[in-house]
């Protein structure tokens, strides 16, 4: 149930009052919720909020993308690479349904956005006006919570919300359509009073503890546990309290693609990531496990496969913040509802002390097996043509991990996933739940601005890579330092794949052809460089990685090189195929 309106805020010392039109209020909660950066594309519908803004080109830094979508992903990344709120400002019309691609990403990933979105006059509404479109109608299910103001004494209170909405709770987007008179309008403005609660809207449920003593019981009593985590781990700042569960009861812990990180690929019960192109042992072994410990992941069907032939012989333990999210897909035995840092905090002072080394040894056979089968073949192929994970390889050796990743969508997507090292969290920025291409390019801008003193690597294909293309134009203007790999198989790569595998070959219409992208990154003023030869292969990315600002390496690979393991679609995971 989306959030009532009836809110109750903290007190604050009370600021002289002051006349301030509309937009400028706007920009003063930015400042008092520390927003120092905004994603946004101008249009006569916020003409007002970007005159605001040339007074506060101090205190608030904003980015001129090149398309919404562009600005709406990029917002994504920022939030999702630190522990911010994405603030993106669009104009009516198109400028506001440009968003919704990437409200919906937001919504299913549980990223936290802020987006103002700019309308006609109120005494236009229901007129057909030029650039008016309902958007509170069109992004009812893609947001968190909407609303529009038509008049700006509500502006304070409805960004209060909206800030308190987006990251409480389960984080989503939020999106907030104030009319241009709204925004022209003055008021008496003294200060800001930050929403810290909203009656009827409960963004943790209250912990039952009689659940997590049934989840103890259960857990200590396994032979063959096995734990499995999402990006509620990451959300819920529980990072410290996953490792302290599985070091003392000895579990093997494996991750969803959104999850990874939130225990290091490096740790000794790591076994790996779950899901379609996922790791073989724990997709093979979700289903002899006799206990599923299931934190803050959602049971997507990219993890479960054929739902009835999934983990039926385990006792299910589901930690989740979301009620809405228990029994949804996988039935739960002990439904554990809370903030996953609380409730693992109460956890595991009632577990034993443990090992499972006899399992453990399980996992470890299988993941020999897709070694020799799979992963030797893909890091050190005896072919001539490039393999998407030996650039990977190189990039773990050359930054040893110390990286963030932003990919599109794709083949490189899941090979980055499998193969880049993952020591911390909030390095792997991806779209998960809804798969958009074009994510990756304005994602590493956002991730970029939010972590100016890391490496920040996007990672695309071919395809998806045209799709924001024109970000490039951001990337330029603002001399942001993002590193581009392109890895160019000359396909639509997944999707040929599939036709591969399950339609004999029938190549039809995934042959794409490219410009010379970096033609096209120098044309921007962008150092670019192509390669096709494993000779310069190391040495092209150590030279990426070492020039001072934003750097285009377009990699030439094996055109019909594939993705292995996989779990055909509809199939149980323990059908999971290595060839």
């Amino acid at each position: 149930m989306k959030p009532a309106l009836n809110t109750v805020k903290e007190n604050k010392p009370v600021f002289r009052t002051k006349k301030l039109k509309g937009a400028e209020v706007i920009l003063e909660i930015f400042k008092e919720e520390n927003v120092n950066t905004v994603f946004g594309y101008p249009g006569g519908a916020v003409i007002p909020i970007y005159d605001a803004l040339y007074d506060y080109k101090d205190v608030l830094q904003h980015i001129l993308v090149r398309h919404e979508q562009g600005a709406i992903h990029a917002a994504q990344g920022f939030s999702r690479s630190s522990e911010k709120i994405g603030v993106v400002i669009a104009t009516s019309g198109p400028g506001a349904t440009n968003l919704i691609t990437g409200l919906a990403d937001a919504m299913i990933d549980s990223t936290p956005l802020v987006c103002i979105t700019g309308q006609v006059y109120a005494s236009l509404l229901g007129s057909d006006a030029f650039q008016e479109v309902d958007i509170i109608n069109v992004t009812a299910p893609v947001t968190k919570w909407n609303c529009q103001v038509t008049d700006a004494e509500d502006i304070p209170k409805i960004l209060a919300k909206a800030f308190y909405i987006a990251k409480s709770g389960r984080p989503g987007p939020v999106l907030i359509d104030i009319t241009k008179n709204a925004q022209l309008q003055e008021i008496d403005f003294s200060g800001y009073e930050a929403c810290v609660s909203i009656r009827s809207y409960q963004p943790k449920p209250d912990i039952r503890k009689e659940y997590i003593e049934r989840a103890s019981t259960l857990i200590n009593n396994a032979k063959k546990p096995f734990l499995i985590f999402g990006q509620g781990v990451i959300i819920g700042n529980a990072e410290e309290e996953l490792k302290k569960l599985v070091e003392k009861t000895g579990i093997p812990a494996a991750s969803t693609a959104l999850g990874l990180g939130a225990l290091s690929t490096e740790h000794p019960l790591y076994v790996g990531m779950l899901g379609m192109h996922g790791h073989y042992a724990p997709n093979k072994l979700t289903n002899e496990c006799d206990v599923l410990i299931a934190v803050g992941m959602r049971f997507d069907d990219r993890v479960t496969g054929k739902l009835d032939q999934y983990a039926k012989q385990a006792k299910v333990i589901h930690f989740d913040i979301d009620l809405a999210e228990i029994d949804k897909n996988v039935k739960a035995d002990v439904p554990v509802l809370g903030d996953c840092k609380e409730t693992l905090s109460l956890l595991i002072p009632m577990l034993d002390k443990n090992a499972h080394d006899n399992w453990l040894e399980q996992f470890k056979k299988l993941q020999y097996e897709e070694h020799e089968e799979v992963i030797e073949k893909e890091l050190n192929p005896i072919t001539d043509e490039l393999t998407m994970a030996e650039v990977l390889k190189y990039l773990n050796e050359i930054t040893d991990g110390e990286y963030i990743i932003c990919t599109d969508v794709g083949q490189h997507q899941m090979i980055s996933c499998r193969y880049a090292e993952f020591k911390a969290s909030k390095r792997n920025i991806t779209s998960g739940g809804l798969g958009t291409m074009g994510f990756g390019l304005p994602a590493a801008i956002g991730a970029k601005m939010a972590n100016p003193d890391k490496h920040v690597i996007c990672i695309a294909g071919d395809g998806g890579f045209q799709m924001n293309i024109q970000e490039l134009g951001t990337i330029a203007q603002f001399n942001i330092g993002v590193k581009m790999i392109i890895l160019n198989n000359s396909f639509l790569g997944m999707v040929r794949q599939w036709q591969e595998l399950f339609h004999d070959k029938r190549y039809s219409f995934v042959e794409i052809t490219s410009p010379d992208f970096p033609a096209v990154s120098e044309a921007y003023g962008i150092k670019a460089k192509h390669v096709t030869d494993r000779a310069f292969l190391k040495t092209s990315l150590e030279e990426m990685l070492s020039t001072e600002g934003s750097y285009l390496l377009e990699i030439m690979v094996g055109r019909e090189n594939n993705v292995f393991p996989m779990v055909p679609q509809g199939c149980s995971i323990s059908e999971i195929r290595l060839k």
